[in-house]
């Protein structure tokens, strides 16, 4: 794949939570949007997402031509495609049904158009098994939920997935302001859900062996590390760490304490009985809010901490840049 045609119409296949966060920020992007999914009252549901993220969106800086009524929908899979220039895939997680799915896609699209997956389970190399033609075209541009606040893709070749489709894949994600990573093995969860899962099942352990609430155990993550998280990842927290010696002093101090701790990580077995200690101490916290109510506190926290960000990331000098 050598075309190098800038990527202004999307295709948005399953208008889920996923798909129609991924269609509210290309909109905010000033794209052209078409979606299409079979499900009962799919497009008012759509529309209503989108609607709902507007105000966020626009908080965070709408692109030149962005507006709601640059999306369109059908339910006919052949016109949601036509004359598109990317496919955001967010079916199933099935393989029976994404490997149909390619195979209609492969069939219906110039060999140029990109189609990428929001897959967060399967693997691209078993995923464009079923674009027999052109597999070279397929990538994995896993999202983190949900993508129009969260700025992370990932994006993950298989076995027959070209250089090209990959590097197109990155330049059209970073131009919409996404910080892609780009995972050079295939592996189930991709990255950042493998580190979820690792820490999920460590708090899940300390919940359900009675060493602290979950109401604690929150408290100790957005309030500890997950604050210095959001600000920088783990290795580079760990060069800090290391104090003027850097990262070289961090290992020679602290690897033995750490490797230690490893011994005694938790690997706790989601039995029903461990489920309902989890449910009921997640219950005990949460009270009388509802989801709704902690979902806009969290999505408040959230602008506040990207628009941060960004102001840093705008103002920061080459030098410093580089001396950070």
């Amino acid at each position: 794949m050598t075309n190098t045609k800038p990527i202004h119409r999307i295709a948005i296949i399953g208008t889920g939570v996923i798909g129609a966060s991924w269609a509210s920020l290309f909109l905010a992007k000033g794209l052209q949007v078409v979606a299409t999914d079979p499900a009962p009252n799919a497009e008012a549901s759509l529309r209503k997402f989108v609607d709902t993220a507007w105000p966020a969106l626009k908080r965070l800086g709408l692109s030149a031509g962005a507006s709601q009524s640059n999306l369109k929908f059908t339910t006919d899979l052949a016109q949601a495609v036509a004359g598109v220039d990317l496919v955001q895939e967010n079916g199933p997680e099935r393989i029976d049904f994404k490997q149909k799915l390619y195979g209609q896609l492969d069939e219906l699209l110039p060999p140029e158009v990109i189609i990428a997956s929001s897959s967060s389970g399967l693997t691209m190399s078993e995923i464009q098994k079923g674009a027999a033609t052109h597999p070279e075209r397929c990538v994995i541009g896993h999202p983190f939920n949900p993508p129009h606040l969260i700025p992370l893709t990932e994006i993950v070749g298989g076995a027959k997935t070209s250089e090209a489709t990959i590097r197109r894949a990155e330049e059209f994600y970073t131009s919409i302001g996404q910080k892609t990573v780009r995972v050079n093995k295939e592996l189930p969860g991709h990255v950042a859900n493998r580190l979820q899962s690792a820490l999920a099942r460590e708090v899940y352990y300390l919940v359900a062996e009675g060493v602290v609430s979950a109401a604690d155990v929150d408290t100790a993550l957005s309030w500890g590390p997950g604050l210095r998280w959001g600000v920088m990842g783990n290795m580079m927290l760990n060069h800090l760490g290391g104090g003027p010696g850097g990262i070289e002093h961090f290992f020679h101090q602290f690897s033995g304490p750490m490797t230690a701790w490893w011994k005694t990580l938790g690997s706790p077995v989601l039995t029903p009985d461990v489920q309902q200690k989890l449910i009921d101490s997640v219950r005990a916290d949460v009270g009388t809010r509802t989801v709704q109510e902690l979902e806009t506190q969290r999505d408040e926290i959230l602008l506040g901490l990207i628009e941060l960000r960004t102001k840093r990331s705008e103002t920061v000098t080459p030098r410093e840049a580089a001396a950070e």
